[in-house]
């Protein structure tokens, strides 16, 4: 059975000046690829009004709840106790984002009930991937 978690989240883009500004977002985990956690921001929340999906693995996220972690394009850091940045960074640029913290564990917690940490089935997601690149070559 394919279980796909999703719940909104309040984000808040930091801008230049200090501003928060609020940004609409769902996190959303699936345990067909039981590896990743995906971030979703609507048309509306994009420079090109397009929706736009980041994916970074649900370890990062649960390393990042508790120390600075990452590299590359996206960046977890702990903002005192209640909330959480994300850094994100693309072709166009770089965005800083704050997310309430708790909200983050429970999220979390809720993919760990689903499946939990060192019990991903990683063969099948690898199998299920080349599938969809290669077919049935």
């Amino acid at each position: 059975m394919d279980i796909v978690l999703e719940q909104p989240a309040r984000a808040r883009l930091i801008t230049a000046d200090g501003q928060e500004l609020p940004v609409p977002a769902t996190l959303r985990y699936a345990c067909a690829d039981p590896l990743a956690v995906h971030l979703d921001f609507p048309p509306e929340a994009s420079l090109d009004g397009e929706e736009v999906t980041w994916t970074f693995s649900r370890a990062l996220l649960d390393e990042g709840l508790g120390r600075p972690a990452g590299e590359g394009d996206v960046h977890f850091w702990p903002c005192g106790d209640s909330r959480t940045a994300v850094e994100l960074h693309s072709r166009s640029g770089m965005a800083l984002l704050q997310f309430d913290t708790p909200a983050l564990r429970r999220f979390l917690q809720r993919t760990y009930a689903v499946v939990a940490a060192g019990q991903e089935d990683v063969g099948a997601a690898v199998d299920r991937g080349l599938t969809a690149l290669f077919g049935t070559v």
